[in-house]
């Protein structure tokens, strides 16, 4: 058998596992562990050993606990009721108001969290129930959370990205930096067909009763201040990793206590917050710290049979592909996966095979870290097996079925798909700012 038949065989048998309900990183590392002691004999035990020793020496891997521990903290101390109180009485005499300043919650939420599943949670928990209780269509709001959470990926500090950084060897502050205008323009683009779709539609998003808007001017201010307090924490954080005053891990541990000391310093900090932020942040973690382990051997086995270089043969010899067709074809396949994988696992079980790829074909790595965040993004919501899907249903209450999910979310699709394209069409959107602040 020809070792292009053997890394066809093995990622068959790896997807085969994972449609049949296992785990990611078991069936990753199963399939890799078994490979490389068939190939290699007992020499390929050293494999697993190697990459068990390179995840320990990675440094950077130590912001992802970090992170994760800064949302939960602001997660658990119901930070993120004071913003949500915020948009309330800022934007609820818009029509459609309400579900504007749910993507504001979503995108601060993001700058406090990095992951969608918190974006999620605090937009079904909090929002929702506000949104329909003023009469808001059902449909409508549960697509604005679900496409609000998904920027919990791409707005920094994503912990996707941290982790596209490890596996690309790319440097995480350069895609941080990359997210950002893609990640802002997407929210301002979900904002744009709220306000316009409200606006030619208001029994979707009835602007609230002036009677619920008589709000005195200090309290308007006190949220206003509310709503600036994870902006101050995003800033403590990045501006002096930016600068180089701090390394990623320093910024990280630096965002991680000013979460803490903010949550002591409003009186929000109990043992049960604290017990909880750390038993999520050990669970989420340790999740991370397989896969990756499981990645890195499938990869090690992977490339050492050549795959990659065949890949690029058969596409760009053979069939004599287009680079740009090769890289919509690439995107296509994420979105397909997404149908039934989470974003890290996608990552992790591509990455052998399209990061070389996309550098061979002359992209730009950066660049493509954020194109495939966004194609993540819209896989999350992409019926009929989309993760984020699933979570709305859990999340939402009994009156939104899941064929008002599937339909909710399909307009928010398509400005997904907007902002994926004007961002392939004009790579300097994501370019520009790391370009600037590391002259590049």
């Amino acid at each position: 058998m020809s070792y292009e038949m053997i890394a066809l065989f093995m990622f068959a048998t790896m997807m085969l596992m994972l449609l049949t309900g296992q785990r990611v990183f078991g069936a990753i590392g199963v399939v890799a562990a078994i490979s490389a002691i068939a190939l290699y004999g007992t020499g390929g035990q050293d494999i697993p050993f190697s990459a068990a020793m390179k995840l320990m020496k990675w440094y950077p891997l130590l912001t992802l606990p970090m992170f994760i521990f800064m949302g939960y903290i602001l997660s658990e101390s119901r930070i993120a009721d004071d913003l949500y109180r915020m948009f309330h009485v800022w934007m609820g005499s818009v029509s459609g108001g309400l579900a504007i300043g749910t993507i504001g919650l979503m995108v601060l939420v993001s700058a406090m969290n990095g992951l969608s599943v918190a974006g999620m949670a605090i937009g079904a928990t909090i929002a929702l129930p506000e949104l329909l209780r003023r009469g808001y269509d059902k449909i409508m709001v549960t697509g604005v959370i679900q496409a609000g959470s998904s920027l919990g990926i791409l707005v920094p500090p994503s912990v996707v990205l941290v982790l596209y950084a490890m596996i690309a060897r790319q440097p995480v502050g350069q895609l941080w930096l990359a997210g950002i205008l893609p990640g802002l323009m997407m929210a301002a683009l979900f904002i744009l067909y709220i306000y316009l779709r409200c606006r030619a539609q208001p029994s979707l998003g009835p602007a609230l009763d002036p009677s619920e808007r008589q709000v005195s001017r200090a309290e308007k201010f006190r949220l206003l201040r509310a709503g600036l307090l994870p902006i101050g924490i995003f800033a403590a954080m990045m501006i002096p990793f930016v600068n180089g005053w701090t390394s990623l891990v320093e910024s990280s541990a630096v965002g991680a206590l000013t979460a803490f000391l903010a949550a002591v310093l409003k009186g929000r900090m109990s043992w049960q917050v604290f017990e909880t932020s750390t038993r999520q942040t050990l669970a989420i973690t340790c999740m991370f710290m397989w896969i990756i382990l499981a990645a890195l051997g499938f990869g090690a086995v992977f490339d050492g049979l050549g795959a990659v270089r065949a890949i690029d043969t058969l596409f760009t010899d053979q069939l004599g592909l287009n680079p740009w067709v090769i890289l919509i074809l690439m995107q296509l396949s994420f979105i397909i996966m997404g149908t039934f994988l989470d974003d890290t696992a996608m990552l992790v079980i591509v990455a052998p095979l399209y990061v070389p790829l996309v550098k061979a074909l002359g992209f730009d790595l950066i660049w493509y870290g954020v194109l495939y965040t966004i194609t993540t993004q819209i896989a999350y919501m992409t019926p009929p097996f989309g993760y984020n899907l699933f979570l709305m249903r859990a999340m939402a209450p009994p009156e939104i079925g899941l064929r008002d999910i599937y339909i909710s979310i399909l307009p928010f699709v398509g400005v997904m798909i907007l902002a994926l394209a004007v961002i392939m069409a004009f790579p300097q959107i994501a370019l520009w700012l790391p370009g600037v602040v590391y002259g590049n």
